[in-house]
C-alpha cells in the first residue's frame, strides 16, 4: 500500500463503517459452528479489508503495518464486534497464508477467514503429546495425493470440521524433527472416524480421530515435504497466543460477574487477605496483556515467538488462581452445584476446566522448557534421539 491513512483518519473510517454496518449478532448455540448471521457479518468485514489488514490487498487485506491494524482491532473491540484482525489469531488462515501455495490460498483462505470452512488441529497422539516431534501417524505419497494412517487425540471440534491441520511422518529414515510434513486434510471423507472424549466437566470438547487410508491432495501440503516441524511451530505460536489472551473460563460468561463485583456482592471486599489475593490476580491479567502485546509486536507472518509461551503459561496460572479466589469468595456455597446454584456451579466448572489450559496447546511443563531454553537461554535438556533416524528411536 503506497499511501496508508493516518491513525486518526483510519479510526474515523472504521468508526463510520461500524456505525453503518454493525448490529449485535444472536448468541451462538455451538462454539464450533458459525451461524449464517456470523458468516454474513464476517464476509462484510473481509470485503472491507478489516479481517486481515496486514495481508496484501490481493489476499483480502490492506497491507497495513501492525500499528494501523491495531487501530482497527481497537475500534471493533469498542463495540464488541467480531471478525477483525484475524491475522493475529486465526490459526488455519495464518498458517495457510504463511506456507500455502497461491493455488491453495485461492481455494481456502477466504473460507477460513469467513468461518465457512471450520478446522481442527490433528497434532497430538496417544504416544506423542508433549513431544510432537515423536508423532508416528504416517503419510505416504501416492501420485498426486498422500495416504494417511494413524491416530490423533485431544482434537477439538473434529466432528464439525471441514479440514484438519495435520502433522504426519513422511520419512522414517531421518531424525524425528526432519521427517515430518504438514497438511490440510479434508475431514469429510471415508477413512476418518471421530470419537468424542467425555471430560471431567461433562462436556465432550475433545475427540479421538482415527485415520485409515484417508487421503489428502499433494496440493494441500504446506511448507514442502519434510518441513512440517517449522510449519507446526508457527501454528502452535498462534494457538498459544489465543490461549494466552483469554483462556477458556466460565460455562456461561453472560452470568459471570467480575471478581470485584462478586466479592462486593458477598460482602468480602473489606477482607484484607482476600483483597490482596484479588489484586494479585488482576495484576497477573494486566501483566499478561502487556506481555502478549510485546510478543505480537515482535512476531511476523510465518514466524513464531517463544514469548508466546509466557502468555500461555501465565493464563494457566490466572485461571487456576481465579477459580481458587472465586471459591474463597463464595465460601461453603461452592459445595453446591446444578442450575439451582448458578454461582457455585460456575465456580466449580471453572475449577475443573482450568486444567484445559494447563494441558491444551502444550502442557505447563512444556511451556517452562521452551521459556527456559529459548527465552532465558538455559542449557537444553539432553535428547538422545534427536540425531538418529526415527525408525531407530525408542517410542511409546
Amino acid at each position: 500500500m503506497t499511501n496508508p491513512p493516518s491513525i486518526d483518519e483510519l479510526r474515523t473510517e472504521v468508526r463510520d463503517w461500524l456505525a453503518r454496518n454493525w448490529s449485535p449478532l444472536p448468541p451462538s448455540t455451538d462454539p464450533w459452528v458459525s451461524s449464517p448471521e456470523q458468516i454474513t457479518w464476517t464476509e462484510k468485514v473481509l470485503d472491507a479489508g478489516y479481517a486481515a489488514p496486514s495481508y496484501p490487498t490481493e489476499w483480502f487485506g490492506r497491507g497495513y503495518p501492525r500499528q494501523l491494524a491495531g487501530v482497527i482491532q481497537q475500534e471493533f473491540r469498542a463495540v464488541k464486534a467480531p471478525g477483525a484482525c484475524q491475522d493475529r489469531y486465526n490459526i488455519p488462515a495464518n498458517t495457510l497464508f504463511a506456507f500455502g501455495s497461491d493455488e491453495l490460498k485461492r481455494a481456502l483462505l477466504r473460507d477460513f477467514l469467513t468461518g465457512r470452512a471450520r478446522t481442527c488441529l490433528l497434532y497430538s497422539e496417544p504416544g506423542a503429546g508433549s513431544d510432537l516431534a515423536g508423532v508416528s501417524a504416517t503419510a505416504v505419497r501416492d501420485g498426486d495425493r498422500w495416504v494417511v494412517n494413524g491416530q490423533k487425540v485431544w482434537t477439538s471440534g473434529a466432528a464439525t470440521s471441514e479440514y484438519g491441520l495435520l502433522i504426519a511422518r513422511t520419512d522414517w529414515d531421518v531424525p524425528k524433527h526432519k521427517g515430518l510434513s504438514f497438511f490440510m486434510i479434508p475431514m469429510r471423507q471415508p477413512g476418518i472416524e471421530v470419537r468424542p472424549l467425555v471430560q471431567i466437566t461433562g462436556e465432550s470438547h475433545f475427540n479421538e480421530v482415527f485415520l485409515s487410508d484417508a487421503t489428502v491432495p499433494h496440493a494441500n501440503l504446506l511448507g514442502g515435504e519434510g518441513n512440517g516441524w517449522r510449519v507446526l511451530q508457527t501454528a502452535l505460536a498462534y494457538e498459544r497466543s489465543i490461549m494466552g489472551d483469554g483462556g477458556r473460563g466460565s460455562r456461561n460468561k453472560s452470568k459471570a460477574d467480575s471478581l470485584v463485583e462478586l466479592a462486593r456482592a458477598h460482602g468480602r471486599l473489606d477482607d484484607a487477605a482476600l483483597r490482596e489475593q484479588l489484586a494479585g490476580v488482576l495484576a497477573l491479567r494486566e501483566l499478561n496483556q502487556l506481555n502478549n502485546a510485546r510478543a505480537k509486536a515482535t512476531t511476523g507472518q510465518g514466524s513464531s515467538s517463544s514469548i508466546m509461551s509466557l502468555g500461555k503459561l501465565a493464563m494457566s496460572r490466572i485461571l487456576h488462581s481465579e477459580a481458587a479466589l472465586k471459591t474463597e469468595i463464595i465460601g461453603a456455597e461452592s459445595l453446591l452445584a446444578g442450575p439451582d446454584n448458578p454461582e457455585s456451579d460456575d465456580v466449580n466448572f471453572l475449577s475443573l476446566n482450568a486444567f484445559f489450559t494447563s494441558i491444551g496447546g502444550g502442557t505447563d511443563q512444556i511451556q517452562r522448557t521452551i521459556i527456559g531454553e529459548r527465552v532465558l537461554g538455559l542449557p537444553k535438556e539432553p535428547e538422545v534421539d534427536r540425531d538418529i533416524p526415527f525408525r531407530q528411536a525408542r517410542r511409546s
